[in-house]
């Protein structure tokens, strides 16, 4: 985990050297913190801004697309109201950048934010970017669903 920087750093040795058929991915809740003295403040600057974001999100995307698996990118989630170091909304510019990338780079979304959207209120914990166990539940179910499929149309690809 952690921000894009963190990825860039750490792509390679995540990957390894065996060869993938799908990767799901998710970058954005940790470049969305906001700090001051080196503490969570939402006061303070963002960790990565939208530009800084969109830059290691594209390099990122241009080195995952070399493994030649089915990408899926995961638009981040919703930042609550009152989330430590994190301000509602943020994470909506940090998704409109990843969408331009993920056009650019012909790379299928799975739109996590659209989907628990309207179920917030019984999903995410109070004030906090994470998800009860229920909610994490609902996600990993929709995650599933995509990579199941795009597993299929990765196989049938092979067989052809």
């Amino acid at each position: 985990g952690g921000d894009t920087a963190r990825g860039l750093e750490n792509l390679d040795k995540w990957l390894g050297d065996k060869p993938w058929d799908v990767i799901h991915f998710n970058w954005g809740l940790h470049d969305v913190k906001r700090q001051k003295n080196g503490k969570r403040d939402v006061r303070g600057p963002l960790v990565r801004t939208p530009e800084d974001y969109a830059k290691n999100l594209d390099e990122l995307v241009r080195r995952l697309k070399k493994t030649d698996a089915v990408l899926i990118w995961a638009a981040t989630t919703p930042v609550p109201e009152g989330a430590a170091g994190r301000r509602k909304g943020d994470e909506v510019a940090l998704n409109r950048e990843a969408a331009k990338i993920m056009k650019k780079h012909d790379v299928k979304t799975n739109d996590l934010y659209g989907y628990i959207l309207p179920q917030l209120k019984k999903t995410q914990r109070p004030r906090d970017v994470h998800f009860t166990n229920k909610g994490s539940e609902i996600l990993a179910k929709k995650v599933v669903e995509e990579i199941t499929a795009a597993l299929g149309r990765a196989k049938s690809e092979e067989n052809q």
